[in-house]
């Protein structure tokens, strides 16, 4: 079911370099039907939002910044919020930004069972990351921008992170959790649990466009696609790989 999202941004925060790759990744989620961002509308530092505002019907509020050292845009956000979710008109909330000051609003809009994406950059503190159902790093559109403009040139080459221990184990643990008795876990719900474990968890990240192929090149895991009795398209299941004794005498 496509359900409404109401998207706040905090320009701020946030830079209007890739706005066009943010809405578009929105919309793989849900129909943005309340587009706003707010902000101190009268500093030059957010021109670069003017720009774009209209191209994306994006609804610019204007926040003065009464006292310094406050951000008046976080208490405006926070109001606006929770005004929308009282209205009944949205299913989820979208929070574009990089600050932990959300980090109650986030928690506070999933205990009223919406559902909520957080889109900020890798510096976001990890407090507000885990209250939000998905939490998707702006650096990863910017490669998939960049990779489309390099490929359009001749060349594919992006830097993406390293996949580590920690997300190894992640995974294995995973898939022991969801799998049957003989060890084969239905992807689809091994990647569901890696979103509600670590909500930033993003194929992504590691230069994979899907989990099956980042799983792949792994190589501590068996792959088997089967017949769906249901549709045409193969269902991909995924199993643990033995670990290998070790040959070290105790």
């Amino acid at each position: 079911m496509n359900i409404n999202f109401a998207v706040l941004i905090d320009a701020d925060n946030i830079s209007a370099t890739h706005i066009k790759e943010m809405m578009e990744e929105i919309n793989k989620y849900g129909n943005p039907t309340i587009k706003r961002i707010y902000g101190d509308w009268t500093r030059p530092n957010l021109a670069g939002w003017k720009n774009v505002l209209l191209e994306n019907a994006i609804t610019p509020i204007q926040q003065y910044a009464y006292t310094m050292g406050k951000n008046a845009t976080d208490s405006a956000m926070i109001i606006d919020a929770m005004d929308i979710l009282y209205s009944g008109k949205v299913g989820g909330f979208c929070i574009v930004s990089s600050d932990s000051d959300f980090t109650r609003l986030a928690t506070r809009l999933r205990e009223a069972c919406m559902q909520v994406i957080g889109i900020g950059e890798k510096k976001t503190p990890n407090p507000f990351i885990v209250a939000c159902d998905r939490f998707i790093y702006i650096e990863i559109l910017k490669k998939e921008a960049d990779k489309v403009s390099t490929t359009e040139k001749g060349s594919t080459k992006t830097n993406v992170d390293k996949i580590t221990a920690k997300e190894i184990r992640l995974i294995r643990s995973t898939i022991l959790d969801v799998s049957g008795d003989d060890g084969w876990a239905f992807l689809g719900d091994v990647g569901s649990l890696l979103q509600k474990k670590q909500p930033n968890f993003d194929s992504r990240n590691y230069g994979f466009e899907k989990l099956t192929p980042l799983i792949k090149s792994i190589g501590e895991f068996v792959v088997e696609q089967r017949d769906s009795t249901k549709s045409r398209h193969k269902l991909i299941f995924v199993r643990n790989k033995a670990k290998r004794k070790s040959r070290i005498k105790k």
